[in-house]
């Protein structure tokens, strides 16, 4: 089963028609040869003049202020299209997460009390000790872009690495996790191989003894019962191995291959995949909401055919 020509192009069409800006400029760049450039400028919009993101870049919560859960957003799109240390979208950025780190636990707040004064999903919404529920989603990510972006001995860096550190030591002496977060250590172990020798000198851990953590505990929670899979909101293998080089693949070779069928079969005619999800009010703003999430998933879907084959 293959992505024909018709139905990719009818996908396009629809994130250009119906998505944000953002979502169709980085589809112009995965799949059309475009630059990055337009994503940055339409990445820039949800920037604020402290350096944080907001203004629902995150669409399922509208505050228009700064939250690092935001600024945890957008940076991931900045990692995907391979931006530069000395872009200023990035330098600004770093100032934010400096400036918000909590030192003593190693965190970001995952949640703000200003959230409840927006329109925003159930789980978006601020309670007193909520902090708990989130850990070190999305902080554990958040310190390896300070780590990635920053210069070796600079304050950045050192914040990121005190972070990670914390971090890992949460991981290491945990049995279970939550889905998202585990997803954040993923992408910690991806940039961290960018800086393997740095990590396994500063950490008691080497960088190898956390990725067979993360593995294990992927292994633990990603949902195997395909039949289950239409029904709710699943943790399907390919929200954790994302293409044929992940150590896992080669294991679950049988379950990708069904998953990536899953998709297609999933794929509606106007070439979109929905969200299985809802809010339990503000119903004007989720169906925008939505809308938004539908060219966000439609992008991050046909990435991963692609990098499968599938396309």
């Amino acid at each position: 089963m293959k992505i024909s020509n018709e139905i990719f192009n009818k996908s396009g069409a629809w994130i250009k028609r119906n998505g944000r800006p953002l979502e169709a400029a980085r589809w112009d760049y995965f799949f059309e040869g475009a630059s990055h450039e337009k994503v940055i400028q339409y990445l820039a919009v949800f920037q604020n003049e402290d350096g944080g993101f907001g203004h629902g870049i995150e669409p399922d919560f509208w505050l228009p202020s700064s939250s690092p859960m935001a600024t945890w957003t957008a940076g991931k799109i900045l990692m995907e299209i391979g931006t530069g240390k000395n872009e200023k979208i990035v330098q600004s950025m770093l100032s934010y997460l400096a400036n918000t780190s909590q030192q003593e636990t190693g965190m970001w707040l995952s949640v703000l009390p200003e959230n409840n004064q927006y329109p925003h999903a159930p789980w978006w919404h601020w309670n007193e000790g909520s902090q708990e529920n989130w850990m070190f989603n999305p902080s554990a990510e958040l310190a390896a872009f300070l780590v990635h972006w920053s210069p070796k001995q600079s304050e950045t860096s050192q914040i990121g690495w005190s972070s990670i550190e914390k971090a890992v030591n949460h991981l290491m002496n945990i049995t279970e996790i939550d889905r998202h977060e585990l997803n954040n250590y993923q992408q910690l172990i991806q940039i961290m191989k960018l800086h393997e020798i740095d990590f396994n000198e500063k950490l008691q851990y080497t960088l190898n003894e956390v990725s067979d953590k993360v593995m294990l505990l992927v292994e633990r929670i990603m949902d195997k019962n395909v039949l289950e899979w239409s029904s709710g909101y699943k943790a399907f293998p390919l929200e954790f191995i994302d293409s044929p080089n992940h150590p896992l693949c080669k294991k679950y070779g049988d379950l990708v291959e069904q998953n990536l069928e899953f998709y297609i079969e999933q794929l509606s005619d106007e070439g979109t995949w929905d969200i299985s999800w809802s809010w339990s009010g503000f119903p004007e703003e989720f169906a925008i909401s939505r809308r938004y999430w539908k060219g966000i998933l439609t992008v991050k879907r046909y990435k991963i055919l692609k990098s499968f084959g599938y396309l």
